[in-house]
């Protein structure tokens, strides 16, 4: 054996282990969880009845105004002309098969914005992106309640636009659970039950505290189909008609924005406050 040859042998590179390799100089670090934490922490900050502005949180956590607006984004709860545009657009080159970076550019030139502008308006790609499916287990308790709530403004503005039967029920089934004020101030909540072909039959359990009542659908059409015009004033709830369950019905109204109300009823149903006791 030559020597060059013997030497290549003595200094064979040794096969590298299972596991081996440069330590991570962090080993905790977690990037992930530090962005989740963050959105947690500006979404529970923003969940107040009136939302703090972006600055107030980014003083609160020490964050730039622009991650508090990218965080709450990706977390589902901010709503803008411009987040929404945006979104909306972006989408739309995506599911044009536009690769992140193309939708990107195509959005610059639709949308006349630098690169910038248009990714702080846009979810994080990594880490914590909760799409607008994703199951509330999977979410913070805050970030749930602003979603449901956003979703019952868009099925309230469907009523409006619509004013069908079929837009009335969407909102029935949206918001079971909601805590209501009838016409005296009185608050009370409903749920419906599913059946065969785990969908809702048309009955609504009314929830009086210790009282529980069923409300049948037919008679919220009755009511509704007696409505005088969308937005208008109703007196009182029995100007809906002599139908039975016919307070419960004027609130549920009032609150989808069907009707309006004289001042004083107004007063009295305002909407019950996280934490108000009943």
């Amino acid at each position: 054996m030559e020597r060059g040859e013997d030497m290549a042998v003595g200094h064979k590179k040794a096969k590298r282990k299972p596991g081996g390799g440069r330590k991570p100089s962090k080993p905790d670090y977690n990037p992930s969880a530090i962005l989740q934490n963050q959105m947690d922490a500006a979404v529970s900050l923003y969940d107040k009845e009136e939302h703090p502005s972006l600055q107030t949180i980014a003083d609160e956590l020490d964050l730039n105004p622009i991650k508090v607006r990218k965080l709450l984004i990706t977390a589902g709860v901010y709503r803008s002309e411009v987040a929404d545009q945006v979104n909306r657009v972006f989408n739309k080159h995506r599911a044009s098969g536009l690769s992140h970076t193309e939708a990107i550019a195509a959005m610059m030139r639709e949308l006349n914005l630098s690169k910038s502008s248009v990714t702080s308006y846009l979810p994080y790609e990594k880490g914590v992106y909760f799409p607008v499916e994703t199951d509330s287990k999977n979410l913070s308790v805050g970030a749930e309640r602003i979603r449901r709530m956003r979703k019952r403004e868009r099925i309230i503005e469907r009523i409006k636009t619509e004013q069908t039967e079929e837009a009335l029920w969407a909102a029935v089934i949206e918001f079971q659970g909601y805590k209501f004020r009838t016409y005296s101030g009185l608050v009370f909540s409903y749920s419906l039950k599913k059946g065969r072909g785990d969908t809702y039959t048309k009955e609504l359990f009314i929830d009086r505290r210790e009282n529980s009542k069923s409300l049948a659908w037919s008679s919220v059409l009755l009511a509704f189909h007696n409505i005088p015009s969308i937005g208008s004033v109703v007196d009182r709830p029995k100007a809906l008609g002599d139908i039975r369950g016919v307070t419960y019905i004027y609130a549920m109204f009032y609150r989808f924005g069907l009707i309006d109300a004289p001042q004083k009823a107004k007063e009295k149903m305002e909407p019950v406050r996280k934490g108000e006791t009943e």
